[in-house]
């Protein structure tokens, strides 16, 4: 089996922490070379996962490389530039979430992709969790029925502590960037892709300044299916706090512990499958999963997940939350 080349722009957390590893994990994946304008970072984390082709410059890894695909996870605001320059080098490409900042520098890397002949695929992994994948299956075999109401939840701690990530011109957005997006991502894609008709979106910022620590959003779709969205850095729990919970005509299916409640006999009952992995069992599992998919797809054995067409249409949506929460009124959505 012929081994997928791969290069990684940005050596930052999610990088050291799930993809170098699990690029080591996939024998049909070779880590061959490795980008990242911190010189010492660079070198440090380049000997840990003994790759010999590093660059400062990542223009220079794709004149000099011939790796087949690459991962950009890089701060947000370069995104859109790095991967219209992979795509333009003919390079498949996987960017971390969010995207790019905005819908405009999307539709500009949707479009290199287009033009170019190459994969876009972007890391929405929530999709590629276990108990999501299988929540994904029991919704598609009709066993809650006609599903018509997502809600999702999700307060943790802001996922990175460097600088750019809390600069509005670099990260683009807040917690609705961090957190919301997958979120979103993830009820649409368990409703089917309802087409978004209005938006509603109340934001806080009880510890930041300039960007949202607190989302509340509440979408009116097609068919009379409605998603609710709550998304925090700074909400006081316990712990960190994950839940979706999709309904059905016939029932309700929860994540989280997984719980499926469904009607028999006019009657609800608990089908729980015995899915006994951890919430850090099931992150780790996601990002594998995500990276085998993409890697899949540049061999040609499946078609990409989550494509740009589909994170470009979720950050229009995301447009038109910051709109409504600046304007405090309910938003259409073009």
């Amino acid at each position: 089996m012929e081994k997928v080349k791969v290069g990684v722009i940005g050596l930052g957390g999610v990088a050291q922490l799930v993809h170098l590893p699990n690029l080591a994990k996939i024998k049909y994946a070779e880590l061959k070379a490795v980008a990242e304008v911190k010189a010492s970072r660079l070198n440090t984390i380049a000997d840990k996962f003994n790759v010999e082709e590093r660059y400062k410059n990542y223009k220079d890894l794709l004149e000099k490389s011939d790796v087949d695909a690459v991962i950009i996870a890089t701060p947000t605001g370069l995104h859109k530039e790095i991967a219209i320059d992979c795509l333009n080098a003919k390079k498949d490409v996987l960017v971390e979430k969010p995207m790019a900042r905005n819908y405009s520098e999307a539709v500009a890397m949707v479009e290199a992709a287009k033009k170019n002949k190459r994969k876009l695929m972007v890391g929405m992994n929530l999709r590629y969790r276990p108990d999501t994948m299988l929540l994904k299956t029991m919704i598609n075999s009709g066993e809650i029925g006609e599903p018509f109401y997502a809600k999702a939840l999700w307060i943790r701690r802001q996922s990175s502590s460097e600088n750019w990530f809390m600069k509005k011109e670099e990260a683009g957005g807040g917690v609705i960037l961090d957190l919301g997006i997958l979120l979103l991502d993830l009820a649409l894609w368990l409703l089917d892709y309802p087409k978004v008709k209005t938006v509603q979106t109340q934001n806080y910022f009880h510890k930041t300044k300039s960007l949202e620590d607190t989302s509340i959003s509440f979408l009116r779709c097609q068919d009379s299916k409605v998603v609710n969205i709550e998304a925090s850095w700074s909400l006081p729990v316990a712990n960190d706090l994950f839940q979706l919970i999709v309904y059905g005509t016939k029932g309700s299916i929860t994540s989280s512990p997984l719980h499926i409640y469904k009607k028999v006999d006019d009657q609800f009952i608990d089908l729980r499958p015995s899915v006994s992995e951890t919430p850090s069992q099931l992150f780790k599992k996601s990002y594998l999963n995500e990276l085998k998919s993409f890697l899949g797809a540049v061999r040609g054995l499946n078609p990409v997940l989550s494509s740009g067409d589909e994170a470009a249409e979720r950050l229009k949506i995301i447009e038109a939350m910051y709109k409504s929460a600046k304007k405090n009124q309910e938003i259409k959505v073009n």
